[in-house]
């Protein structure tokens, strides 16, 4: 950011709060130190996905396993790794032996500020069903690597909407060389 700019808040709410600045209206997380993805694999590759109803769009919307560090009054320090970590195991239901950062950018560089973290996590070990906390209702889907193109099609057709993310966390899966790469 310009640091001669006027950066004015529009509008704030519990999670968000609308910002313009030089002429440009966008969102910013409120209590927010980053936000995490997790491109989660087991032992015998399946990618962990979850699928959840997102109000924003209306629709029920596949996703990798990602969520917000600090948000919560007890999570205000929370390391961006420690927030993959947590929210892995809320949503799926999943721990991991080992989380390696992967790359991480603006998700939607014209509407928001949010920079997101990619973490690949091994070394899963199933703890609990998962299925979110608070009002969240997540389904858990553990999908074959090679099946997961078609899988995902499968749903669009059916009318759910895929996250962008999901095709960018598929790229870290294909090779030992490609992760290695995002961290260069």
């Amino acid at each position: 950011m310009n640091p001669s700019s006027f950066r004015h808040v529009l509008a704030e709410g519990n999670y968000l709060r609308l910002v313009t600045s030089d002429g440009w209206d966008y969102a910013e997380r409120v209590h927010a130190s980053g936000a995490v993805v997790v491109v989660a694999v087991t032992d015998d590759d399946r990618l962990l996905l979850t699928e959840q109803y997102r109000v924003p769009v209306a629709a029920r919307v596949i996703e990798l396993p990602a969520g917000i560090a600090g948000d919560e009054p007890d999570t205000r320090s929370e390391p961006l790794q420690s927030a993959a970590r947590r929210e892995l195991l809320e949503e799926t239901g999943f721990e991991a032996d080992e989380l390696v950062e992967l790359t991480q950018g603006p998700p939607s560089a014209g509407l928001s500020s949010e920079v997101v973290t990619f973490f690949h996590a091994t070394g899963l070990r199933r703890v609990h069903q998962g299925g979110g906390v608070h009002r969240e209702a997540i389904r858990v889907h553990a999908i074959p690597l090679d099946e997961v193109p078609d899988w995902l099609e499968e749903k669009r057709r059916e009318g759910l909407l895929i996250d962008p993310k999901v095709y960018a966390g598929l790229h870290f899966t294909r090779s030992p060389s490609s992760r290695n790469d995002a961290r260069q």
